[in-house]
């Protein structure tokens, strides 16, 4: 099975990081490792174990999605039952994923450990839990591939309904409708439509504010799919284009083109980054463009790689990742370009198909 696969190639990663054993306690990576898709719970996995612990709303579910896991009913926060359940099983070296633990349960659970004379230690992961789920298999492709179709499709039809006086609010919903009622489950963010200044925010709210005609408009949205997500941006412009606008456009689509037609395998998520922000520096509009050029997208809307200008992640064959160079200039608006890509043989290949 293929949790079992991801649960060994874990197992094995613990052994070079001199690890005992690994708490998964991110919805994403339990799902990943386990099938199992209730929103609580946590994964104690090591060479000799493999136990998800949830409460009472959860045993029968857990049962049912990841037999290939023992059953652990739980009561009480997690530092009531997981000091004993490691030192059941002789768990010393216990990585957890720093990115999820809170501050709070971090501290009550080394209160405790000291209290009972323990010798668990807690060791903050990032590395392991980020990296999980970075190269996607076939199947997980394919369900990527439906998710991107299912965004595609969203783009095509708000095109063909907006119009002058429809608020960004109006918009947005039409869009969430369609996903619904086109098979996609919770949509994985809020969809984003920001016209005319509204633009000029990266991740702005749609609002009540009337779209009109000779205003860019940024539309930023995403499916899901037995799980994985879709991330998809475009920018529309009703009535016919102004010089500006299609100075700024052409620019961000030949930053976006330059970065797809030139990423390969082996660079790094910084390298990648220059190659879209150097024609848009060149041309003297750096400071304007504020954000990462991509993200990662799996089971999260944003997980590795991570495509920046400080990211250190390198880049290999099945990995999907955005890429998404924008332009925003306060008073005016923007111009945001996204599509989802794949490394394959060592080239991106589009997996969003949107008309640009």
């Amino acid at each position: 099975m293929k949790s079992t696969r991801r649960r060994e190639a874990l197992c094995h990663s613990l052994t070079e990081e001199g690890l005992d054993a690994y708490l998964i306690s991110g919805a994403e990576n339990r799902r990943y490792l386990s099938g199992f898709t209730g929103s609580a719970g946590c994964l104690l996995i090591s060479p000799k174990v493999a136990i998800i612990a949830v409460d009472f709303r959860y045993v029968e579910q857990a049962q049912l999605q990841a037999p290939q896991f023992d059953t652990l009913q739980i009561k009480g926060s997690m530092a009531d039952w997981l000091p004993a359940l490691a030192s059941e099983y002789g768990i010393v070296k216990l990585g957890f994923e720093a990115q999820d633990i809170s501050f709070a349960t971090y501290r009550k659970l080394t209160e405790t450990i000291h209290s009972d004379s323990s010798k668990l230690q807690l060791i903050p992961d990032e590395k392991l839990s980020n990296s999980l789920r970075a190269v996607k298999d076939e199947r997980e492709v394919e369900i990527l591939s439906r998710a991107a179709k299912l965004a595609d499709d969203a783009i095509e039809y708000i095109s063909s309904i907006i119009h002058p006086g429809m608020q960004e609010k109006e918009a947005a919903w039409e869009i969430e409708k369609f996903f619904r009622e086109h098979g996609s489950e919770s949509i994985p963010f809020d969809v984003i439509v920001g016209s005319g200044t509204n633009a000029a925010m990266p991740h702005a709210r749609p609002t009540e504010k009337a779209i009109k005609e000779g205003e860019p408009i940024i539309i930023d949205i995403g499916a899901r799919v037995d799980g994985y997500c879709s991330d998809l941006s475009r920018t529309l412009y009703l009535g016919v284009p102004d010089d500006r606008f299609n100075y700024i456009y052409g620019l961000v689509l030949r930053a976006q083109l330059t970065a797809l037609n030139t990423i390969e395998s082996g660079m790094s998520g910084k390298q990648a980054d220059e190659l879209a922000r150097m024609v848009i520096e060149q041309d003297g509009y750096g400071e304007y463009f504020g954000h990462s050029l991509g993200h990662g997208v799996g089971l999260a809307g944003h997980e590795a790689p991570h495509l920046g200008a400080t990211s250190t992640d390198i880049l290999s064959n099945g990995m999907v990742f955005t890429v998404e160079p924008g332009i925003y200039l306060p008073q005016w608006g923007g111009v945001r370009i996204e599509d989802m890509a794949i490394l394959k043989e060592n080239r991106a290949e589009l997996l969003t198909h949107a008309k640009k």
